[in-house]
């Protein structure tokens, strides 16, 4: 276990926190590599959605906050993908943990740089090898689901 856990000693009253507060420390030893889609409104009531990193998110922002209610994980540009549906807005940035593959006849794709596996975010279709798509009902988003891709070894 790496050090005292963000979600440690916090009353969870929602779904997606229990949701991630469970996937927190694997998330942070490597183990798993989940990915947080997220639709919502941000500050300015513009619906926004992205692809969030959580293994890195987990690195540069303050979780306690998150877990403790007196923020909100919303959508940032600088996620694996982000989409602001009233200005129709896309970014698409790697972090360190993905690639994004967005030029794909497939749709949205991410490929893990550890072990090279797919991440296929189209609900329609089969996830990818040792990927799970989990929809989480939350009363804190409008959409949340979180992809769960279990790290091999070598592509």
């Amino acid at each position: 276990m790496i050090g005292l856990l963000a979600s440690t000693g916090k009353e969870l009253k929602d779904n997606f926190l229990q949701a991630l507060a469970e996937r927190e420390e694997a998330n942070r030893d490597g183990k798993l590599s989940s990915i947080i889609y997220i639709r919502d409104y941000n500050s300015r009531h513009q619906e926004v959605s992205a692809y969030i990193d959580y293994a890195n998110r987990l690195t540069t922002d303050d979780f306690e906050a998150y877990f403790s209610g007196k923020k909100r994980l919303l959508p940032r540009k600088t996620d694996l993908s982000f989409y602001n549906w009233n200005k129709n807005v896309v970014s698409s940035n790697p972090s360190p943990n993905y690639e994004v593959i967005a030029e794909n006849a497939c749709g949205l794709l991410f490929k893990n740089k550890i072990d090279g596996k797919i991440i296929n975010v189209n609900p329609k279709v089969y996830p990818g090898d040792n990927t799970t798509r989990t929809p989480v009902k939350t009363d804190l988003y409008l959409h949340m689901v979180i992809y769960d891709h279990i790290i091999g070894k070598g592509p």
